[in-house]
């Protein structure tokens, strides 16, 4: 396996050296801009993509895509749909199969594009999916983003009002290294073999016996505290097999109460 972490915990992550997107940042916030930007974009073969909307603290609340990052390694344009809405000559590129669009989450980011104008994505990639093949099981672009370099993105910028007037330099910064890191961690991934299927699942397997184990000692914990003495652990293939009874109980009933359903309406005709 080419990366020797497939996780990675905070306490490790701290401690990462922090870099950031250090080509030309263009804040795209007029119409007149929107040609320069589109005919650059457009001659390129890969571009690293990430949208911004403003963060909603109230439940059910949700905010239109306010800005979309597109980076390559030396240039990355910030268009501000709050200023500019959804230009055609924009979703043009995202429709185009022709280019490489990479994100992290990226259904959620084309869906939220969609909303401003609609059009038929092609050539849209997910490295979300794709780190699985590569062993690599944390699914958030800081740490996928550590794992693969040995480095860390801050992500300070999250949730500030991506609505404002102006963009801060920090905004405008944050924004550009993720849809940059995006496009490093695609081309990383394929200079390098996937693992075997097998491989994957057996790394997937051991990461879930890692998280039970973690639970179980947590709840060991809180019971000596009590006094209490703690149960004997049981392995997953217990627990599975456990839960496989349970959910072959359960259609067993279902099939019962379906039975007696048909039973009760086949007398109530008869009558």
């Amino acid at each position: 396996m080419f990366y020797p972490l497939h996780h990675i915990s905070k306490d490790l992550l701290q401690f990462m050296p922090v870099v950031s997107f250090e080509g030309e940042v263009i804040v795209v916030d007029r119409e007149e801009q929107i040609p320069e930007a589109v005919a650059y974009l457009s001659q390129q073969s890969v571009l690293g993509v990430d949208t911004e909307a403003r963060p909603s603290f109230q439940r059910g609340i949700h905010y239109p895509t306010a800005l979309v990052q597109i980076a390559t390694h030396e240039r990355c344009y910030l268009f501000r749909l709050t200023h500019i809405g959804m230009p055609q000559a924009l979703a043009d590129i995202f429709a185009n199969p022709d280019i490489c669009k990479v994100g992290l989450a990226f259904r959620d980011d084309i869906n939220g594009l969609r909303r401003r104008r609609n059009f038929t994505p092609a050539n849209c990639i997910d490295v979300q999916s794709m780190v699985p093949q590569y062993g690599i099981l944390d699914l958030g672009l800081q740490k996928i983003f550590a794992i693969c370099f040995g480095k860390k993105i801050s992500k300070t910028q999250q949730l500030t009002n991506w609505e404002n007037t102006h963009l801060t330099p920090e905004q405008a910064r944050y924004a550009s290294t993720d849809a940059w890191a995006t496009l490093l961690i695609y081309e990383d991934l394929l200079a390098h073999e996937p693992l075997a299927p097998k491989e994957v699942e057996a790394l997937k397997r051991e990461e879930k016996e890692r998280m039970i184990e973690h639970q179980q000692e947590i709840q060991d914990q809180r019971l000596r505290e009590q006094g209490i003495e703690p149960p004997p652990h049981i392995s997953l293939e217990e627990r599975e097999a456990r839960q496989a009874a349970k959910r072959r109980e359960s259609r067993k009933r279902k099939r019962h109460r379906q039975a007696a359903k048909k039973k009760n309406i086949k007398n109530t005709q008869n009558i």
